[in-house]
């Protein structure tokens, strides 16, 4: 009797292992969560992401503060969805929270905000749950979700024009990260880096005169490509600005 046919090895292998990897990339990380007080219960504006107001009220002020997540402010904006591992206190599906800070407490990997950390529970057991202080907890990425919303480009308050910009984006649908932006020189014709400068702000000394073109590089599970941005920011642009993109990255 001989050996089956090498095709049928490979389709074995497919059938295998096929659900392994699907089941790997939705899997569940356990750590454990506490949270911070902050007038509203919801979050601050002087969060490390560097979002001022916009961290506070995003996602109906479901956020939270990370540490390992934060990668250096490349985590600034993902979406993950937190579960409670209080059974008799906690909700099945959790909540799915925004990242917009940075912070380290009692090996948690989670400082939510005071309103995303009670809707973990269950009905009249929020003030149980707060209770515990820190709780175990399971979580996983999930895409980011602004019906209504495209990415939106915002000249941040630190700039000054014409010799100092910041940007920031807002809106960052899907599960990519931001890892690069350009903006282009008209007068040399070429892309010139912006620099990184904290959590999720860009920035750069002297950007060339006129309206500025953007381009973002995207990084995700299928790799890093370049977007550019269908807006440009103003050649009369100032602090406070925001921009529609009229697209997503999804």
């Amino acid at each position: 009797m001989g050996f089956p046919p090498k095709s049928y090895w490979y389709l074995l292998c497919v059938i295998v292992l096929l659900p392994a990897l699907c089941h790997s990339q939705d899997a569940y990380v356990r750590s454990r969560a506490t949270y911070y007080g902050s007038p509203n219960s919801i979050g601050t504006p002087t969060g490390a992401c560097g979002f001022g107001g916009y961290g506070r009220t995003i996602n109906d002020g479901s956020v939270s503060g990370v540490s390992r997540l934060y990668r250096n402010g490349t985590g600034c904006g993902a979406c993950y969805q937190v579960r409670c591992k209080v059974p008799q206190l906690c909700v099945e599906d959790g909540v799915n929270v925004v990242v917009t800070d940075y912070g380290e407490g009692d090996k948690t990997d989670f400082i939510l905000s005071n309103c995303a950390y009670s809707r973990l529970a269950r009905p009249n057991a929020a003030l149980k749950l707060l209770a515990y202080g820190v709780v175990d907890i399971e979580y996983r990425r999930i895409p980011c979700q602004y019906p209504g919303y495209n990415l939106m480009v915002k000249v941040h308050e630190h700039s000054r024009f014409p010799e100092y910009l910041a940007l920031i984006f807002l809106y960052q649908a899907g599960q990519n990260d931001i890892t690069a932006v350009e903006v282009f020189q008209a007068d040399h014709q070429q892309w010139r880096g912006m620099r990184k400068a904290y959590g999720a702000v860009w920035d750069m000394g002297r950007p060339s005169p006129g309206a500025i073109k953007i381009r973002v590089q995207v990084s995700g599970s299928a790799g890093q490509t370049w977007v550019q941005l269908s807006s440009m920011v103003s050649s009369k642009w100032k602090a406070g600005d925001v921009y529609d993109t009229s697209i997503q990255l999804n």
